[in-house]
């Protein structure tokens, strides 16, 4: 492993290439790996649905476990990213990974719901160390006006990583779903329904298997990667012996505005399966939906990348992004069939650069407190977990539709307003200082 490489405060003497591809192709992978791990939870919902014979709020479990791991493990997950470094990092990311994907796999196969849920518990915490290595990693591999198109780059891999995930689940396992519905409805006793089940829960277990065992290797192959670390200038971070700044407002509310943005995010990857079955069409397609949006994304992200810095700054992209969420919002409530859930689909396309704009706006004026700034950032993925969980409770009472919009609307709107106000340009007396 060589030596850290210390950079200033804004990082803006590091070019992209400074040090090879390697590290960033590397991180490209890892993006991979994780936009497959998190977006197999969109095909598993209904799934796990109809195998369990559990309702829509039994279901959304599976994303409320899986992303209250960044509120349980980011904290943690930041000290060790500070303490040992990202590269060192990334081996534990992924053996945590390794033993989520098992536990899950092992719960499915047992047919103990509870046990798949401990799993993707895990999982989540696997998740939550490599993210809160990785991005403040790339953010820190060139100058801060290319950093949302860097971070773009890692989201085309992570989407297509995301799409990957539900077109080989549904390949795999997820292809006859309506037919194990009827079956199970069908069934003649309990001993008969039981055994369907034990049926489609292993044609699932084992891919869950299969992953953990890709990942194991992974994480002893990146142990014995060489990597450059990336950190700020030690002259530029707090003695270790003082007590650490308070978090300034410009992080503590970019937080929230992550929470929001990450929970209308995964509400268009993960509940759109259940919102299309709500609308009327076949379950076999909800796989084939959670890809629709991710393909939305990427396309999102190439556009991104073709118009970031070139013809438009990352923070007036931001504000269009939302805009078109919020229009696309109403414009699903006001349509019904395919067409609502085509719009919802198309949620992924304006959310595509809000994460790569934002991720940057949050840490600017603060990379000494890049690790601590993460961690909290990661910590707000819970919004992936809870905004699902508040939209199918306000869907039972007022229909997917209404609920769709009261959750995704003010999101949009807080968005934006958090990237106008922190985008503008600060008077002296009001930046924020680097620690002498």
């Amino acid at each position: 492993m060589s030596s850290p490489a210390a950079l200033p405060p804004e990082h803006s003497a590091c070019p992209a290439g400074a040090f090879g591809w390697g590290p960033l192709a590397c991180m490209a992978g890892l993006f991979f790996v994780i936009g497959f791990a998190t977006w197999l939870n969109g095909p598993l919902i209904p799934f796990v649905q109809v195998a369990f014979s559990l309702d829509d709020v039994s279901a959304f479990l599976v994303p409320l476990v899986f992303y209250i791991a960044y509120v349980a493990f980011a904290l943690p997950a930041g000290w060790l990213a500070t303490q040992a470094g990202p590269g060192r990092s990334l081996p534990y990311a992924l053996g945590g990974m390794a033993l989520g994907m098992a536990i899950t796999g092992s719960g499915l196969h047992a047919g103990l719901y509870p046990l798949a849920l401990t799993g993707l518990l895990t999982l989540g915490g696997g998740l939550a160390l490599l993210q809160v290595a990785v991005n403040p990693y790339v953010t820190l591999l060139g100058p801060h006006a290319r950093a949302a198109q860097r971070i773009a780059i890692m989201g085309v891999c992570n989407k297509l990583g995301g799409i990957v995930a539900p077109l080989v689940l549904a390949g795999l396992a997820m292809h006859n779903m309506d037919g194990l519905a009827a079956s199970l409805t069908l069934a003649p006793d309990a001993p008969t329904r039981t055994a369907l089940r034990t049926q489609a829960l292993d044609a699932l277990a084992w891919p869950y298997l299969a992953m953990a065992a890709l990942l194991a290797a992974a994480a002893c192959g990146m142990a014995r990667a060489r990597l450059p670390e990336l950190r700020p200038s030690p002259l530029n971070q707090p003695r270790a012996t003082q007590t650490p700044r308070p978090l300034p407002p410009r992080a503590l509310l970019g937080a929230g505005a992550m929470f929001l943005y990450v929970g209308v995010e995964v509400l268009a990857g993960d509940a759109i399966g259940t919102y299309a079955r709500a609308s009327g069409l076949p379950l076999n397609q909800s796989g084939f939906f959670t890809a629709l949006t991710l393909s939305c994304m990427l396309a999102g992200y190439l556009c991104g990348l073709a118009l970031i810095p070139r013809r438009i700054s990352q923070e007036r992209y931001l504000l269009l992004c939302c805009a078109a969420g919020a229009g696309l919002a109403l414009l699903a409530c006001a349509t019904q069939g395919y067409a609502s859930v085509i719009c919802l689909g198309l949620f992924g396309f304006a959310n595509a650069m809000i994460f790569p704009s934002l991720f940057p706006i949050t840490l600017r004026g603060n990379a000494a407190d890049s690790a601590r700034i993460s961690a909290l950032l990661v910590m707000a993925y819970s919004g992936g977990g809870i905004m699902p969980q508040v939209f199918i409770h306000l869907a039972a009472r007022i229909g997917f539709h209404p609920a769709l919009v009261l959750v995704s609307l003010p999101s949009y709107l807080l968005i934006a307003v958090y990237g106008w106000y922190f985008s503008r340009p600060q008077p002296i007396a009001l930046m924020e200082q680097a620690p002498s």
